[in-house]
């Protein structure tokens, strides 16, 4: 521990305001704090990506729950998911460290609270990166395969599986490139991703408006119920539409990415906690325009709905479906495929760039095995050993997307988005329960909710236990245990992850780190 006395001349000499914020929290500056307001809003906005999760996850709520899911389900999630993010930019603001939301559980629970939110955010951040590549991967296979025939016909046999997974780690290659060169060039890629995200959603939404023949009435998009889970139509209401509320959840995930990069942002103990809240909002808004375009096409609801190759090539339910069945397979169908697999791959550069501050940190504070090396920054001042590890540990989690799944749905790629929503989100309950706890004694940054704490704290609670169960639940019948049916290639793996995750978690802090592990250590006379 450092003297108070050092670490009190140490905050003295130094002139500069977040330098000044962020020594009085217990670190010296060492990232490069070249990041705008807006450029840190934008790492959050790119990372909910409503070109990627509205994309990716639609299939999800459209077989499980139909239009119901979406024109009614998009938007109240949202407002749960925007009280979350109010809560959390509460806590950006008084704590503006890389840590996040691990940095605030531990100053308000003690080791122990860090400890496990650490490593649910940790283990939340490698799946959300994995989960984003992946579905960049698979609207990247399409694009080329309708571009190209041959590809899709002779590339690794024509084994879309293959072909996907080998898409996958070229994508992951790329953006860990990009990562490893300079602060700078990663905010100057992601404000160029915000406007990709603004106008190409604005291309997707018009050309869905013109070119189509026919379009759905309002009526159908906020009435209809689709149930194609396998799953009787007597759980519809309790069991398979909340199921189909991932689409939302997912999507609009990855937000506290405003918070780790916080020391390289400016005024990041205000502009942090706007770029959380704010994310949010606009995306929720942008997506829903975006989702209702997509139901305002889907004329062809019989084939959309088809799980037969022969009837329909692209997978039951998928947003490709629609395009497919909309547009034809000519220019706009490709337009579109083009824009949103671009501002997917805008994500998951977002996403490994948070992961990797996410560990710089945590390591720092000597919670992640061989934190000497992940914590290490370049000349660049870049955390490289922590964006290489994040992106290996991205590619590992999704070696069970190489198997298919018997009904040739993506189970695989659902189960790594539910291990992400899962962990981030319990990650995020953490410390605004501590917050809650902590009452009038927490003291708040510049940006605070005053006494709305309490009732937004409650709701953000609540919210988060809830759908924490709902997805670790089987998404078929196949994947459900004793099923005559069962196939593990069908099995939902996020309680294997996420709960062997919590067991390790325990055994490893009860064994061993609650006698070394102490929290957040200050690195000022380093």
């Amino acid at each position: 521990m450092i003297p108070q006395r050092l670490k009190e001349e140490y905050i003295l000499a130094i002139t500069n305001d977040d330098e000044k914020r962020l020594a009085e929290l217990g670190y010296k500056q060492e990232l490069n704090r070249s990041w705008s307001g807006f450029s840190n809003f934008a790492i959050s906005f790119s990372i909910i990506s409503i070109l990627a999760g509205c994309f990716t996850t639609f299939a999800q709520a459209w077989n499980n729950g139909g239009p119901i899911a979406i024109s009614i389900g998009w938007p109240l999630i949202s407002l749960f998911i925007l009280i979350i993010g109010f809560c959390m930019s509460e806590l950006a603001s008084a704590y503006p460290t890389s840590g996040g939301i691990y940095w605030w559980s531990s100053k308000l629970g003690g080791p122990k609270a860090g400890f496990y939110t650490g490593w649910l955010n940790l283990i939340g951040l490698v799946s959300v990166t994995a989960s984003v590549g992946y579905g960049a991967a698979s609207f990247l296979n399409v694009l080329l395969g309708s571009q190209w025939p041959s590809y899709a016909t002779d590339f690794l046999g024509g084994d879309y599986i293959k072909q996907q997974f080998f898409l996958f780690v070229a994508i992951i290659l790329i953006v860990t490139l990009i990562n490893i060169y300079s602060g700078h060039l990663l905010a100057l890629f992601n404000n160029v991703s915000v406007w990709w995200h603004v106008f190409g959603a604005l291309i997707v939404v018009g050309i869905l408006l013109i070119v189509p023949n026919d379009h759905q009435t309002l009526s159908w998009m906020y009435t209809t119920r689709i149930n194609s889970s396998g799953f009787g139509d007597n759980s519809y209401w309790l069991y398979v539409l909340p199921l189909g509320f991932l689409l939302t959840q997912y999507t609009i995930t990855g937000f506290d990415a405003s918070a780790h990069l916080s020391e390289e942002t400016h005024s990041a103990d205000v502009n942090a906690a706007k770029g959380i809240w704010k994310s949010i909002f606009y995306s929720a808004i942008g997506g829903y325009i975006l989702l209702m375009a997509f139901l305002y096409a889907a004329t062809s609801v019989d084939t959309i709905s088809s799980f037969d190759p022969a009837v329909n090539p692209y997978g039951g339910g998928s947003v490709i479906s629609i395009l497919y069945t909309s547009l034809g397979g000519g220019i706009a169908f490709k337009a579109v495929m083009l824009i949103t697999t671009a501002g997917q791959i805008f994500c998951v550069t977002a996403c490994l760039t948070s992961c990797s501050r996410m560990m710089f940190a945590f390591s720092r504070d000597g919670a992640v095995p061989g934190g000497n090396l992940w914590k290490k920054v370049n000349k660049h001042h870049i955390p490289l050993n922590a964006v290489l590890a994040s992106a290996v540990g991205g590619v590992v989690m999704t070696l069970p997307a190489l198997w298919k799944s018997p009904t040739g749905a993506p189970t695989a790629f659902y189960a790594v988005v539910s291990v992400c929503v899962i962990s981030l989100y319990l990650a995020f309950l953490i410390p605004i329960y501590l917050r809650l706890k902590a009452g009038d004694s927490f003291k708040p940054g510049p940006w605070t909710l005053g006494s709305k704490y309490k009732w937004m704290g409650r709701i953000a609670v609540t919210e988060i236990a809830v759908i924490s169960i709902y997805f670790i639940l089987p998404f078929s019948p196949a994947g459900t245990p004793g099923n005559k049916d069962f196939t593990w290639t069908a099995v939902n793996y996020a309680p294997i992850i996420t709960g062997g995750a919590l067991i390790i978690l325990w055994v490893w802090w009860n064994m061993s780190a609650k006698k070394w592990f102490t929290g957040p250590r200050s690195n000022i006379n380093t």
